[in-house]
């Protein structure tokens, strides 16, 4: 990046080979110099009372990460299950407005629907999505 944005510098004194790699060293020196000032804390510098308090909070977030991965992965094949039992027209609206994040205006052009269409057939899937989803928790329908 640095020496695309300095090539106006460039004299053409010397190779452009040895130019890049006064660049590239210079970069390097300079990144070095800056971790010279500004060391690392070793986890061996940390007493006991902070070291085992560092790893239960590691460990909070790992099991964290975790528990929201598997919500994910449970969520994602829920929608799954879900999408299969809907109709062709909303499987392909849904995937596209919200699993791909496709504006209104793309999935008119792919699809060869008009704008208005693509909105009342992501309004209805969504709906029946919901209630779908609702009958395979158990819960009500609500009341219309």
């Amino acid at each position: 990046m640095k020496a695309f944005t300095q090539l106006g510098k460039f004299e053409g004194r010397g190779s452009m080979e040895g130019w890049l790699t006064r660049i590239t060293t210079n970069t390097c020196l300079n990144m070095l110099r800056s971790a010279k000032r500004r060391p690392e804390l070793a986890s061996a510098d940390l007493s006991e009372d902070e070291s085992t308090w560092l790893d239960s909070q590691m460990s909070e977030v790992a099991a964290e990460r975790h528990r929201s991965s598997e919500r994910s992965f449970v969520a994602a094949d829920l929608a799954d299950r879900v999408l299969e039992n809907l109709p062709p027209e909303d499987r392909v609206v849904l995937t596209l407005i919200d699993g791909e994040d496709a504006s209104v205006k793309e999935v008119a052009e792919l699809t060869g629907w008009s704008e208005a269409k693509v909105k009342v057939q992501a309004f209805r899937a969504r709906r029946r999505m919901r209630v779908a989803v609702e009958k395979l928790l158990g819960k009500p329908a609500p009341l219309k």
